[in-house]
């Protein structure tokens, strides 16, 4: 897979991912991410003109903590139920 970079405020997060957030793990990802860089592209998945976050929320909001405008990403295709 392709890993691509993207702005960050382009990312959708739905409201059901926000709720799985933990301040504790974003706070020690952004100072390994400070230290070490980011190891693991975060997934997304387009739909439509959005581009919807499936994996790697805590590594999106490290970056943003730490006021990045870019992370890389790896697109994925949608869920088939």
């Amino acid at each position: 897979m392709e890993t691509k970079t993207i702005a960050i405020a382009d990312v959708y997060v739905p409201a059901k991912r926000k709720r799985t957030l933990d301040q504790t793990k974003v706070d020690q990802l952004a100072e390994s991410v400070m230290e070490e860089g980011l190891k693991i592209p975060i997934q997304v998945r387009q739909d439509g003109e959005k581009v919807i976050l499936v994996e790697g929320l805590h590594r999106l909001e490290a970056s943003r903590a730490l006021g990045d405008e870019e992370i890389a990403c790896i697109y994925v295709g949608a869920k088939r139920y």
